[in-house]
């Protein structure tokens, strides 16, 4: 692609998420005025302290998150299906977000539910995440292969999954709400206390990701190559585990399980971008994640009768589709060969 479309491109992705973050801290399910909401962000206060609340303390914070999760997960998915040569990798792939909610259906089913909404869920939901990274970075010292690390992270997800399963079975029907509940992700999950918190974890692993650009790159032609090259593979293997699984893990634990995102904004970036080179492609889904998290955020505050759309209703509405087209054109899949 040449500059000048670049800088066409890159402006418009950034105009675009800048829009679609106004458009998050303007619209909500409390009616604020428009003028109201520009007082509170620039500082002057607004005639009802209710308005300050609403927009401060509920629509900043989820906005920020929806930003970041969205930008975490969609480079998470970029740099696997880099690794794995699979179009159809993402983030949940490794059985990361599978031991997240190992985590959470324990805090939830078994701690009274109102109590595992709070830090326990979040604590609990890292914990299991964590301990599945843990598993993976272990078995990627053993194995050699990515295509049988790829399987052994699908069975540890299964194996998780298969408890969390069991678990149901003897949780109350209460306890069992709490956790479908949490288990439709959610970008409100984050309070402006934690918010800075989770900024800086989100900012180093995306850090960690622009630093791994290079190799990805190297990657793309093949472990082979790299390996003749003298690129240390299994060490470089290593960092894009640990970079991937310590954001899914974070973005999880903190949100819930956001599916799609990772999956498909990828395939959105190098459809418009018709590139595989990482350092145009890998700050372009940086930036499409955050702008399609954003909008399945907004969407999430649609009234459907007596509720809202969930979350994952949302990015699966948006992403489905993306995926389909993907598998039903052979040439969007081309890029790996």
């Amino acid at each position: 692609m040449r500059n000048k479309n670049l800088v066409f491109v890159w402006t418009g992705i950034a105009s675009i998420v800048f829009i679609l973050l106004l458009c998050n801290l303007l619209h909500g399910d409390a009616q604020v005025p428009a003028p109201q909401v520009v007082n509170i962000l620039i500082g002057k206060g607004a005639e009802k302290a209710a308005w300050e609340n609403i927009v401060l303390y509920s629509r900043f914070p989820q906005a920020i998150t929806a930003l970041l999760t969205g930008a975490a997960l969609a480079v998470c998915g970029l740099m696997l299906q880099t690794l794995f040569r699979n179009p159809l990798a993402g983030p949940s792939i490794l059985g990361v977000s599978n031991g997240a909610d190992l985590g959470a259906a324990v805090a939830i089913l078994y701690s009274g539910g109102v109590v595992g909404s709070g830090l326990s869920v979040l604590f609990a939901a890292f914990t299991g995440s964590m301990t599945v990274l843990m598993l993976i970075v272990y078995f990627s010292g053993k194995i050699r292969s990515n295509t049988l690390i790829l399987i052994v992270g699908m069975m540890i997800g299964y194996l998780a999954s298969s408890i969390v399963a069991i678990l149901h079975s003897f949780a109350s029907s209460e306890n069992i709400r709490f956790y479908v509940l949490w288990g439709m992700g959610s970008f409100s999950n984050v309070t402006v206390q934690q918010l800075p918190l989770y900024s800086i974890l989100i900012g180093f692993g995306l850090l960690g990701s622009i630093l791994l650009i290079k190799p990805l790159n190297i990657l793309l032609l093949g472990e082979n190559y790299a390996f003749n090259m003298g690129i240390p593979v299994r060490r470089i293997r290593l960092l894009i585990l640990l970079c991937t699984s310590l954001l899914t893990a974070i973005a999880t634990a903190f949100c819930g399980p956001v599916s799609f995102i990772g999956l498909a904004v990828p395939h959105l970036a190098r459809m418009i971008l018709r590139t595989s080179n990482q350092r145009v492609l890998l700050p372009a889904t940086l930036l499409f994640g955050s702008a399609v998290a954003l909008l399945c955020n907004l969407a999430t505050h649609i009234s459907f009768g007596a509720g809202l759309l969930p979350l994952n209703a949302a990015t699966s509405l948006t992403g489905a589709p993306i995926i389909i087209y993907v598998i039903m054109n052979k040439k969007n899949t081309s890029y790996f060969n």
